[in-house]
């Protein structure tokens, strides 16, 4: 299969979805990030695991990750052996087409795997096989320049998606054994997730979790790779990039999140995604 360079900005360009190919020598340093799409991590081969939300998943060639919009992820390889991947985005504007055209909702198991914050799928033998067959077809047929080789793509990413999202809701409960989770951290970013707006500090979940800050601090910084101001700033900008997608007012938005200074919020947002808010917004 066609391998490109590696592009650390993960910007997507097309409407539907995109396909990449990536083998690196040497794993590249890619630091916390989030895509405004779907996101499906195909493992080949390396010594590599991956942090998603406080949970570190140490990755067997062949398994599978699933990401959405809100997942604050990175990746965490050591040197050693090549490190080998495919990666399909898939925008929502996909998952609306497939809705439309099959009755379907494709987007089930990266929801079910979002509410139980567990992302790790490990098909079998014969499944890795089969889903390394679809992206040859898928790479072949994308860079095809005869009639219907959209179309052609189209069918063998379908496939591909309906094979994972069985594989999702087979994965033997053993799969837990390969992640390193902290249950006090868990409950710190549930709690964050879902009280995104109010004041968030070290001291206030000391008080709810009656444990040191300082301990907390340690555990949620060992845990997910970011301090407790890091992860709440990430995850507020996240959402508000999302909310002013979907058209909520900027002040709207910017209250919303957290962010009870526009000046602030505006500076932050500027930092995180190199654009104003403003820009950003349905017009």
């Amino acid at each position: 299969m066609y391998k490109e360079k590696f592009n650390p900005s993960q910007l997507m360009t097309k409407r539907y979805y995109e396909f990449h190919h990536f083998l690196d020598e040497t794993p590249p340093e890619v630091g916390f990030h989030q895509h405004p799409f779907y996101e499906m991590f195909f493992f080949l081969s390396g010594n590599a695991g991956y942090i998603i939300d406080g949970r570190n998943y140490k990755l067997r060639p062949g398994d599978i990750l699933l990401t959405s919009s809100l997942d604050l992820h990175r990746l965490n390889a050591q040197p050693g052996k090549p490190y080998e991947r495919i990666v399909i985005w898939l925008a929502n504007d996909f998952f609306d087409y497939m809705k439309d055209f099959y009755g379907e909702d494709f987007t089930a198991c990266f929801t079910d795997a979002a509410l139980k914050n567990y992302r790790l799928i490990r098909p079998d033998s014969q499944g890795i096989a089969h889903l390394k067959q679809l992206c040859t077809k898928m790479l072949s047929a994308s860079h095809d320049k005869d009639i219907g080789s959209t179309a052609l793509t189209t069918a063998y990413l379908t496939e591909f998606l309906v094979y994972v999202s069985r594989a999702y809701y087979d994965a033997p409960a053993s799969l837990k054994d390969d992640i390193t989770e902290n249950e006090k951290v868990n409950q710190m970013i549930t709690y964050i997730n879902e009280n995104i707006s109010e004041e968030l500090s070290l001291d206030h979940f000391a008080s709810k979790f009656y444990t040191s800050k300082y301990y907390l601090g340690r555990q949620f910084k060992q845990y997910t790779g970011l301090t407790l101001y890091q992860y709440i700033m990430k995850k507020r900008l996240i959402i508000a990039r999302d909310m002013l997608r979907t058209g909520t007012p900027v002040m709207d938005t910017c209250e919303w999140c957290g962010f009870h200074d526009y000046s602030n919020f505006l500076k932050a947002f500027k930092r995180e995604f190199g654009q104003n808010p403003s820009s950003v917004q349905v017009h």
